[in-house]
């Protein structure tokens, strides 16, 4: 279990984290939201024990995150952090050994891994020759050489392509399965949406909504009732849902939002009754819904 319990962290006059709490079970996929400057990345930091919080605790498996502990983690920040001058192998093989691997095992997990990215025509060139595609991809292997309990990646999408940002997805599922525990940051909602179990969006340092993404669409006050008009007739019955309101009319669909709580079974029989409609789908907010209303509204 990875427990962030109140963290404050002040850098002079600037709090970057005011009150940040979270707990991650092992084993669990956590997305870690808010939008620049709202303090996912000090946030961690602190995680990682690179930063210490002025005030709260982190702590994993009840202990603080101390040197031995932490050599038993893994991070991508977002920023580049590889040694342009040093050939990809040569760099995967390093931060095994700054890990506690020795060989032959180094050599072996590093080969695995320049095999599982693709990245073996580049594997004796300096990191400074690569693309930055490239150079992200040499960095996750430089993060998981280690095979880590707990594994957090700042922006892990950031300069692939869509081909290799589907690579990426593969092998953090491959990681899931693993049970490895991850925190992700991303503003790819998509991507997270399809791979974490739990999140938490944060805002100004503080926590803003958390849960599974069940959770957060529970909490959601509204649905978007999009039905494909059979005739004229649609839009009379849609008005008489309670609490419904028109939001819009686009590619021979009308949209409508209606309280999460609609009967949307006695909706669907009225319509029908009516020879009104072709199509009826009540629509689920989307992750990137739900974050930019919660973001919106600490505002």
């Amino acid at each position: 279990m990875l427990k962030v319990d109140h963290v404050r962290k002040e850098f002079g006059k600037v709090r970057a984290v005011s009150d940040v709490s979270f707990e991650i079970p092992k084993g669990i996929t956590f997305g870690l939201l808010g939008p620049n400057g709202a303090g996912k990345t000090t946030s961690m930091r602190m995680i990682l024990g690179i930063l210490v919080p002025d005030a709260g605790s982190v702590t994993w498996d009840g202990g603080a995150v101390d040197g031995s502990m932490r050599r038993r983690f893994g991070y991508l920040p977002e920023e580049r952090g590889l040694y342009g001058k040093m050939k990809v192998a040569d760099q995967i093989s390093f931060f095994g050994r700054l890990h506690g691997l020795v060989e032959p095992e180094i050599t072996r997990r590093t080969n695995a891994w320049i095999e599982r990215l693709g990245i073996g025509a580049y594997a004796g060139r300096p990191c400074a020759e690569l693309s930055k595609g490239n150079q992200q991809k040499v960095q996750v292997a430089c993060a998981s050489v280690h095979e880590p309990e707990l594994l957090i990646l700042d922006e892990p999408f950031s300069g692939l392509d869509p081909v290799n940002a589907d690579m990426l997805l593969a092998i953090l599922r491959d990681l899931q399965a693993k049970g490895t525990t991850l925190v992700l940051s991303s503003h790819q909602m998509w991507q997270l949406e399809a791979l974490c179990d739990r999140f938490c969006i944060i805002t100004r340092g503080e926590n803003r909504a958390s849960g599974s993404l069940a959770e957060l669409r529970a909490a959601w006050a509204t649905r978007v009732l999009r039905v494909a008009p059979g005739s004229d007739a649609v839009r009379a019955v849609l008005d008489r849902i309670p609490g419904a309101s028109f939001v819009a009319s686009d590619s021979g669909a009308v949209d409508y939002a209606v309280p999460a709580n609609t009967d949307f079974r006695g909706a669907l029989k009225t319509l029908v009754e009516a020879d009104a409609v072709v199509r009826f789908d009540a629509i689920e907010p989307s992750l990137h819904d739900i974050y930019i209303k919660t973001i919106e509204e600490a505002a």
